[in-house]
């Protein structure tokens, strides 16, 4: 169980709170601003690789993160109803009893990345919390992957998560390849300097905001690792940084958001940029690739992201 734990966002939002906790306020610097965003990050739109379009994918990838450090992949291999099995999972989990759910919190005494259920992940109890809860899942290498530790009501939850771990295993895999061949090194080159994969799948949710002009989903940070792969609903908000601007990143039918992270930028040199992303309740910022979330009125299921 998580200890001394802030309530959960999402029972604040049932409660109707109608002004943001103090603990929740970012300072002013950090608060998204979409009405401020310039007419070219408007039309600017994130790169999308088909992947397959064999030919041409490796070109298009390396091109992608040289500009933007992310991109969109479709035709991916992984199973559309998979991607939606997994997006129905989550809400299941979100939708059940508080009751339930607290009975896989987090244990924080292991420190902030625990995995289970939980609402903040810094280990500073004084910073600003996100306004958003979340499941995280240890999932790679396998000798970490326990399945009891992961929700037991919500029918085939288990096997689903099991499931979208191997598959986007698969399609990480297959993408430091395409990188590595990309910057015309051997395809082996970027799967070897990463090593073994070590994955985490985090499903974050993200609940009504009672004053989301001052709120973050998720703080600006780029994402320690290899590769995020984030799959998101139809709500949208997630942007990217590029060239000191927030970019929009519209949610794609069927697409995984790529994201270079931090050991993938370490590993290619010079080759390619980190990006950051922030979705309008969520904000992540430096390193990598930044993104973030904005805070939203409405209901805005989480992202999926699987971390390799």
């Amino acid at each position: 169980m998580e200890a001394t734990a802030a309530p959960r966002v999402q029972a604040l939002a049932d409660a109707g709170v109608p002004h943001l906790p103090a603990q929740y306020i970012q300072p002013p610097d950090l608060r998204a601003d979409p009405s401020g965003r310039p007419a070219a990050a408007v039309a600017a739109s994130i790169p999308v690789v088909d992947l397959s379009a064999t030919a041409s994918a490796a070109d298009a990838v390396r091109r992608a993160c040289a500009d933007w450090g992310a991109f969109h992949v479709v035709n991916h291999g992984v199973p559309p109803a998979l991607l939606d099995e997994m997006r129905g999972a989550g809400l299941a989990f979100f939708r059940a009893p508080m009751a339930e759910k607290l009975r896989f919190g987090c244990d924080r005494a292991k420190g902030a990345a625990a995995e289970g259920y939980g609402s903040r992940m810094l280990a500073n109890d004084d910073s600003v919390l996100d306004w958003r809860d979340y499941f995280d899942h240890h999932t790679l290498p396998e000798s970490r992957r326990d399945p009891a530790r992961w929700p037991d009501f919500v029918p085939g939850y288990r096997d689903t998560v099991v499931r979208y771990s191997n598959s986007m295993k698969g399609l990480a895999q297959s993408l430091l390849r395409i990188i590595s061949e990309g910057l015309n090194l051997p395809p082996s080159y970027m799967e070897e300097a990463v090593g073994e994969p070590y994955q985490n799948i985090t499903i974050s949710y993200y609940s009504p905001c009672p004053q989301p002009d001052l709120a973050l989903g998720l703080q600006s940070h780029s994402d320690f690792g290899a590769i995020t792969l984030l799959i998101q609903d139809d709500v949208g908000g997630l942007e990217v940084l590029k060239d000191r601007t927030w970019i929009p990143v519209p949610p794609l039918s069927d697409g995984i958001l790529v994201i270079l992270s931090d050991q993938t930028e370490a590993s290619s040199y010079d080759h390619t940029s980190s990006v950051c992303s922030f979705c309008y309740l969520f904000h992540w910022m430096d390193g990598g690739c930044e993104k973030r979330v904005h805070a939203n009125f409405s209901r805005e299921f989480p992202p999926v992201i699987p971390v390799i």
